[in-house]
């Protein structure tokens, strides 16, 4: 062969080399695992809730959404079939009415719902759809729209979205944008066309600013009772033309002007192709963070599913160019991107510190712009119950993320911890007496409001614990020895007579009105019953232990707590999916399976553990069915750190609980490029012993400095 003709060959091989790696040819080593409806199917099995649903009710099983995002991304693009459900998306509805550009799982967010139309009838939008003709992976969602005829491919940036419609009609093609809708309340909305292929506007409620450019000429744009929840928008698009309709939409908590930018400097001119490789290149480098060998085929889908799910709250809420709108509604710039608050009474247990040891720049940024929120309210934000941010905050910093202001930060921390009308209701109260009350009820139902009393006291005590573990490290002598002494308030709840955690009047006495079993949403216990909250000391499980007697009677109560049949009659949504009174479907009790071990009964913990990861994930004939909400990744949080056998079981304290993992062997390369192998030769799964890096460990915590050097976890088992 000729010189030239080689030379030709070379550089066509290098031009098809180069437009293969542009166009999206990115190989799907870790995201082929990933599901991404994993937890959008209904739980109904009763003899896995406990119970039988009654009429009309949907298990809060999941909660989850399959549509397109990036991690921790603002643009969370994704199919809405039911307005009002807790992610918009639910698998055994038939219709979709739009296509909703922000998410989380709480009955929130999914705002500015678009919905591409051909021929519609009436003013009533959306269209069936199937599941043969569906498809997703994570940054990409696509589905066929039956009844308008169009097929529809969604992708995203962390800003931005990014629509493909196949009309197969080119005639009398529109565009719904469904602006009286959302999960959470429109106030008000508007829109306007700027420019022949353009429209811009603001959905209020959320206050969420777009930017929308089209492809196509926009031939009108019609509105219909604009700013009312009853009202809509629709583009209608000049006809002819045989391409994909392209709609590309940047958001913005700021502006519409911020909107457009950031869907310039995001997508730009780039192509849909590249734009969904680029997104699952970016899942690619994240979930090739831990690497797993053997397991099943089913056991690594939910693992990186999980890993996946771990990974999309909190969201971004700042601009490219660095602009947000903060707890005062203000437009303001620090230098670092802004984030929604955490969930926290879900995640601190265990979503805070992965996302912690994976992407630790994120967690920076969180914990800033929770202090921002601070500085302009005087508290450190918290979420749903309980004050643990100073878990989240503690955690990461004992954790070496500490870039941030540590002394303003430990400031706020503390006047959470002692200032009324703040993050922790009852605080006088609680520091007063070293719990807080509740009165007694003759006959209380799941229902029945009052001060969750025994919650508060038992987590205010970890929040406590939290604290003081900053305060010790900044040489705060004083507030240390108050908040440890605090700390310990969690005993006040303990009535020996019962051996449960019990609620108690103002005058300290017991309330009388008392059953152990019954669940309550905010009465003595926030979605709880006294079993699933009497194993909460992560901070103090000598002292736990010690009050119910010592190791035997600790293990006899705990034995109970996963034998005792639930009582089918006590009926409480999101207390669901029970191994006798343990609750595997909610937060409380999320500790207990690990409990075993503080009485060196690690194969006790095993086979509740074992149970739990091989039954109550991927529950159903499709697997698509999870156990209890995914609560913003803490339930995903929760398997990924089971299944690699290393659990943060006091995410406050940087060390973790060995276990048994899934897997024969985990390589996890660290945030600073060190590698941590965990490796289980053998089927055993009781843990004998444990080496680290080749020494035998004492007991079953290795610490977080092996993230920071790397080494060897070495696991034996019978």
């Amino acid at each position: 062969m000729n010189q030239p003709i080689k030379t030709l060959l070379s550089l066509t091989l290098l031009i098809i080399f180069k437009v293969n790696a542009l166009l999206g040819q990115t190989q799907s080593v870790y995201t082929r695992y990933v599901n991404t409806f994993i937890g959008t199917a209904p739980l109904n099995d009763p003899k896995i809730l406990g119970y039988e649903l009654p009429k009309g009710w949907r298990s809060w099983a999941g909660l989850t959404f399959p549509g397109s995002s990036l991690p921790n991304a603002m643009v969370q693009l994704s199919p809405m079939t039911a307005y009002g459900s807790g992610a918009g998306y639910q698998y055994e509805d038939s219709v979709i009415y739009g296509f909703t550009h922000t998410n989380k799982g709480h009955w929130n967010l999914c705002n500015i719902p678009i919905l591409p139309v051909s021929n519609p009838q009436g003013n009533k939008f959306g269209s069936r759809f199937s599941h043969k003709k569906e498809s997703s992976a994570p940054g990409f969602y696509q589905v066929y729209l039956e009844d308008y005829q169009v097929n529809v491919s969604l992708t995203s940036t962390l800003r931005s979205g990014y629509h493909k419609y196949e009309f197969k009609n080119n005639i009398n093609r529109q565009i719904l944008f469904d602006l009286g809708k959302a999960n959470s309340r429109v106030s008000t909305w508007r829109i306007e066309q700027v420019g022949p292929n353009a429209v811009q506007g603001f959905q209020g409620g959320e206050n969420v600013y777009f930017y929308a450019e089209l492809n196509t000429k926009i031939n009108k744009l019609e509105k219909t009772e604009e700013g009312q929840r009853s009202g809509y928008a629709m583009l209608y698009l000049a006809d002819g033309g045989s391409t994909p309709v392209e709609l590309k939409i940047g958001l913005s908590f700021v502006s519409e002007k911020n909107a457009k930018e950031n869907l310039e400097k995001e997508i730009g001119n780039k192509s849909f192709d590249v734009i969904r490789n680029e997104a699952t290149q970016t899942w690619e480098k994240l979930l090739s963070n831990i690497q797993v060998n053997g397991g099943t085929e089913k056991q690594k889908r939910m693992f990186y599913s999980c890993l996946y799910r771990s990974f999309l709250w909190p969201a971004l809420r700042s601009d490219v160019n660095g602009e947000f709108t903060d707890a005062k509604r203000n437009v303001v710039k620090t230098g670092a991107r802004y984030y929604t608050e955490p969930s926290l009474w879900d995640t601190y247990r265990n979503k805070d510190v992965l996302l912690g040891l994976i992407t630790p720049d994120v967690t920076l940024d969180v914990i800033k712009s929770l202090k921002d929120v601070g500085d302009k309210t005087g508290f450190i934000p918290t979420f749903f119950h309980g004050d643990h941010g100073a878990s989240s905050i503690a955690g990461a910093y004992l954790r070496g993320i500490d870039n941030f202001d540590v002394e303003g930060t430990y400031k706020l921390l503390l006047r959470n911890a002692n200032v009324e009308g703040g993050a922790r209701p009852y605080i006088t109260e609680y520091i007063q007496k070293g719990y807080i009350s509740d009165p007694d009820i003759a006959k209380p139902e799941v229902e029945t409001k009052a001060k969750a009393g025994v919650s508060k006291t038992l987590e205010y005590s970890y929040d406590d614990y939290s604290v003081a573990q900053i305060a010790k490290k900044l040489g705060d002598t004083a507030n240390y020895r108050i908040l440890m002494a605090r700390s310990k308030n969690y005993k006040n709840m303990f009535d020996p007579s019962t051996r449960f955690m019990r609620g108690r009047l103002e005058n300290g006495e017991w309330i009388r009105n008392f059953d152990p079993q019954h669940p309550y949403y905010e009465y003595m216990y926030r979605e709880a019953n006294a079993w699933q909250v009497s194993f909460f000391a992560p901070h103090d499980m000598p002292g736990l232990i010690k009050l119910y007697g010592g190791p035997k009677g600790f293990e006899s109560k705990l034995d109970s707590l996963f034998t005792l049949p639930w009582n089918p009659n006590y009926i409480a949504r999101n207390v669901e999916t029970m191994i006798g009174q343990y609750c595997q479907g909610n937060q409380p009790d999320h500790e207990a399976p690990f409990a075993y071990i503080f009485i060196n009964k690690p194969a006790k913990s095993q086979k509740i553990l074992d149970y739990i990861l091989n039954n109550l994930y991927g529950i159903g004939d499709e697997g698509l069915e999870l156990s209890g909400m995914d609560d913003a990744g803490e339930m995903s949080s929760w398997y990924v750190f089971s299944a690699l056998g290393l659990y943060p079981f006091s995410a406050t304290d940087p060390k973790y609980i060995v276990t048994a993992p899934l897997f024969d062997e985990v390589k996890w390369t660290t945030s600073n490029g060190k590698t941590l192998t965990i490796s289980k030769p053998g089927k055993g799964r009781v843990v004998t012993s444990v080496k680290v890096n080749g020494k035998v460990n004492n007991g079953y915590f290795v610490s977080h400095d092996l993230f920071k050097t790397g080494g060897k976890i070495s696991i034996a088992t019978n």
